[in-house]
């Protein structure tokens, strides 16, 4: 398996469980983070409501980061733009898709397959936020209302807040037709970078197709509220041109397991 080290990310592999690393946030010693892939039977999925293969995938992030797996905890995501405050392990969230906290030994995890998971750190003020944002996330700014909330609750400054950008579909496979390319227009015109965002791409048994570019957004969103650009720290990966490396929905379709994005501070 090819490594994917490179100035912005470490491929890691402890214990025999592969992840990926932020660089950035590796400066930062207590906070616990990791980005898994599909090696190793990692899946932080329930399928048939078994959970047995989430807790062993839980089971391996907590060794391989030296955590208690038991403190993991996932929102039930549904596209949502809600992101909720969590103050223990046993809270339960349904229809949540970012969490923050200023606990520690409370550990995020949002999953995805091509959705982008943003995970978020003020180190000022030592707050933490895990978000999932695929398109219809992206589209609601998830992103934004996540720093907004964190803003709100915590009195973090955004100029303190770093925010790192999982693998996720890029613009190369995000393909759509015209009515989910009209509702981004819509909804993203007045950045006056449509033509960066929506690309005209090809076209399939006589329909057009665009691509979309859902990791600009974000970037573009979360410089309104007030990150600075080089605290968005960007992996740069595609889920879809990287799915030996990573659970993808594009490629696999309802076969596809769910990667994880895992945040905490000890």
């Amino acid at each position: 398996m090819r490594n994917l080290t490179n100035d912005i990310i470490l491929h890691q592999n402890i214990n025999g469980t592969e992840f990926i690393q932020f660089k950035k946030l590796l400066e930062f010693p207590n906070i616990k983070h990791c980005y898994t892939l599909r090696k190793n039977n990692i899946n932080i999925q329930v399928k048939n409501n078994d959970k047995s293969v989430i807790t062993e995938s839980y089971q391996k992030v907590g060794n391989a980061l030296g955590i208690n797996y038991k403190n993991i905890v996932k929102p039930h995501q549904t596209h949502t733009d809600r992101v909720e405050v969590i103050n223990n392990i046993d809270e339960q969230f349904e229809e949540v898709d970012g969490l923050i906290t200023n606990k520690k030994d409370i550990f995020l995890c949002t999953t995805s397959a091509d959705c982008t998971s943003l995970l978020f750190y003020d180190y000022e003020n030592k707050i933490i936020g895990d978000v999932h944002s695929g398109w219809r996330g992206t589209l609601q700014k998830i992103g934004k209302k996540a720093v907004e909330k964190m803003i709100r609750i915590y009195e973090c400054k955004p100029e303190n807040i770093i925010c790192s950008i999982s693998p996720c579909i890029r613009k190369c496979h995000f393909e759509v037709e015209e009515e989910v390319a009209n509702m981004f227009k819509k909804e993203f015109e007045y950045t006056g970078r449509i033509n960066e965002i929506i690309e005209t791409g090809r076209i399939v048994n006589g329909i057009q197709k665009y691509n979309i570019d859902t990791t600009l957004i974000n970037k573009i969103i979360l410089m309104e509220v007030g990150l600075k650009e080089e605290n968005i720290i960007d992996s740069g990966i595609c889920t879809v041109c990287n799915s030996d490396l990573f659970h993808s929905y594009r490629t696999d379709k309802e076969l596809s397991g769910r990667n994880g994005a895992f945040i905490g501070m000890v």
